[in-house]
């Protein structure tokens, strides 16, 4: 396994692992496998990247219902959490957030049962990621929101490399200039594998299984 580095922040709870290689995910190639794993687990960094992440919709975003993808669920509710504190600069104060997460049928598309649909149906939806990338992750949950008669206002992720998907604003803690040379490529055209370097893992949400 690469060597690990840390991306660090003025707040000692927020921080980006990743280790630097040739990696593929389901959508692309990379350079950087994005390791979220512990953000996603520990409660102390999931509350840190929380109140990062909330601070750009607490004064401007009405937020009804939080939709984890990427298993960014222990993120989601503490993002509710920071959302609803009594604060009179907070739109949310007070109110009770929904936090989801979808269901996945064949190809990767997503469903929400009878019981979910109304916590979608009318709501204003923060769609909470460990990274927006390619979008396509992003894009299949705004289709889903859309489709279920939901409003996105958002997209909130660890990483991202786009500032919008499908519109919407993209907002993230870390992005490629915190890494300097971070290069992803659709597989057909990888340079890495045409210089005959080998992949050394696959990597997905999940997180990391070497070749």
């Amino acid at each position: 396994m690469p060597r690990e580095m840390k991306i660090r922040t003025k707040n000692k709870d927020v921080f980006l692992r990743v280790q630097k290689g040739h990696f593929a995910t389901m959508h692309s190639h990379t350079n950087y496998y994005i390791d979220v794993t512990t953000q996603k687990m520990r409660l102390s960094e999931a509350k840190a990247l929380a109140k990062e992440l909330s601070d750009d919709y607490k004064m401007t975003t009405i937020v009804d219902t939080i939709l984890c993808i990427d298993g960014m669920e222990v993120v989601g509710t503490c993002i509710a959490d920071e959302l609803t504190r009594d604060d009179y600069v907070n739109m949310n104060a007070h109110q009770t957030i929904y936090v989801i997460s979808p269901e996945y049928v064949s190809g990767g598309q997503i469903m929400f049962r009878d019981n979910i649909i109304p916590m979608l149906a009318g709501k204003h939806v923060l769609i909470v990621a460990a990274s927006v990338t390619t979008g396509k992750s992003a894009l299949a949950a705004i289709d889903a929101v859309n489709y279920y008669g939901g409003t996105v206002v958002g997209v909130a992720a660890v990483f991202a490399t786009v500032d919008e998907c499908d519109g919407h604003p993209v907002q993230s803690v870390f992005d490629p200039n915190d890494l300097g040379d971070y290069e992803s490529y659709k597989p057909p055209v990888c340079p890495f594998c045409h210089r005959g370097e080998k992949i050394e893992a696959l990597v997905n949400s999940f997180g990391y299984s070497a070749l």
